[in-house]
């Protein structure tokens, strides 16, 4: 069988210039939500398949790239169902891992618990623009922590972090599961058919109000809920505060409590940011993820064309491992767009050290190559990033190519002659 060069469909080898973008954003955004009294944790690549296909990760559990079963415990002459052949799956995100890490170690963990964690997450999806197969998350979540306090944090860290990259204009989208529940209810839509009512109603961005309309036609919904359900999302457009406007017309139907949560979590927001976004109420925002039970929230870039991360509360889940319910919320930075983003804009990374390559022609040893090193570890001493280097006999295209890894200066080394800047 042939090697193949290439890397695996929907995965990517990372070139050094983009690799240097990566590294300093990284380290912003782990400096900024330490800020923010974050604390970084790190949990396995791989989960137990029950852990990962407990129907809570909504359309990403079609996705998991599935592990198979090893030595004795693989037994492919008995096995009847994929049950029997799997047991570990590679994680689709971050944040079912965190919750059996919290319910691992809840009693040696600090109440709430803020959480940061960065790293690769698996899906087998179709390849797209920002879009990958093994892709960085960027997660912070709090457990433990029952009031919107958890939501302000979060979203006023996530978006400095944006803001210190450089970003601006951006919205922060946000909707409460509550609502969604309320304005179906009151439409008249049965609980039971809540979950393909919000599928279809998550299409409002792609297909509009009449296609949302046409689609709830077909599934069979009275024409009178689906009038009156639309004309809900047509008086929040209208509205100067959405959420006010829900609280009269939907009465009884929603919860005081609801209402007086999202409107303080705005004033937190507006009263406190220090990035340049817009916080907007989005009555159409659904999310995915079934686990989501309250506040959930996206980012969207006009730059992108879509969603740049998310996240939301999940007091549930927590509760499936350890049989009581732990508040929990978390918001997400998705990290392979915003560089995306960086690249296309022709991102500069700003006070990065002087680079200087230290070239040394073939043959040039001993106590003469010494000097050069020690020279080296000088710089390196002084802030300087330093490359010792052997000199290619095609020292032009050498050059070029350490002047795209953003190397200043050269200072070169021959054997029978002192050294040339």
């Amino acid at each position: 069988m042939a090697l193949v060069k290439k890397p695996v469909n929907g995965m990517r080898d990372i070139l050094p210039a983009e690799m240097q973008i990566r590294d300093y954003v990284q380290g912003v955004i782990r400096d900024t939500y330490r800020s923010f009294g974050f604390t970084p944790i790190e949990t396995p690549c791989m989960e137990s398949i029950a852990n990962l296909s407990n129907k809570q990760g909504g359309e990403n559990e079609k996705l998991i790239f599935k592990v198979m079963k090893r030595g004795e415990k693989l037994n492919l002459e008995t096995a009847k169902t994929e049950a029997d052949l799997v047991d570990f799956g590679m994680r689709y995100d971050l944040t079912v891992p965190l919750a059996r890490y919290y319910a691992n170690h809840a009693n040696d963990l600090p109440a709430p618990f803020k959480a940061l964690q960065m790293g690769n997450v698996w899906r087998a999806d179709r390849p797209q623009r920002g879009r990958y197969r093994q892709f960085m998350q960027c997660d912070i979540d709090i457990l433990g922590e029952p009031s919107n306090l958890a939501e302000i944090e979060l979203i006023l860290a996530t978006t400095t972090t944006l803001g210190r990259l450089g970003f601006r204009n951006f919205e922060i989208r946000i909707n409460e599961r509550r609502i969604l529940k309320a304005m179906a209810a009151y439409s008249g839509f049965a609980e039971t058919d809540f979950d393909t009512v919000f599928i279809i109603l998550d299409k409002m961005d792609k297909i509009g109000m009449d296609g949302v309309a046409q689609e709830l036609q077909q599934e069979g919904y009275a024409q009178a809920c689906i009038e009156k359900y639309l004309a809900l999302f047509q008086g929040v457009a209208a509205a100067e505060d959405g959420v006010a406007y829900l609280a009269d017309a939907l009465g009884e139907s929603l919860d005081v409590e609801v209402v007086s949560w999202m409107q303080e979590i705005a004033a937190s927001v507006n009263a406190c940011k220090s990035a340049d976004f817009r916080l907007v109420f989005d009555p159409t925002l659904v999310r995915g993820m079934s686990y989501y039970t309250g506040t959930i929230f996206e980012i969207a870039m006009p730059e992108f064309g879509g969603s740049c991360g998310g996240g939301g509360r999940y007091d549930k889940m927590i509760g499936n491992f350890t049989g009581k319910d732990v508040p929990a919320c978390g918001f997400s930075i998705g990290f392979e767009r915003i560089i995306l983003l960086l690249l296309e804009s022709g991102f500069q990374i700003p006070e990065q050290p002087k680079k200087v390559a230290y070239l040394i022609e073939k043959g040039y040893s001993g106590a003469a190559l010494a000097d050069v090193i020690a020279r080296a570890q000088e710089a390196r001493r002084n802030g300087e990033q330093a490359l010792v280097v052997r000199m290619n006999k095609n020292k032009k295209f050498q050059k070029e190519q350490l002047m795209k890894d953003g190397y200043e200066e050269f200072v070169e080394f021959f054997k029978q002659q002192d050294s040339l800047s």
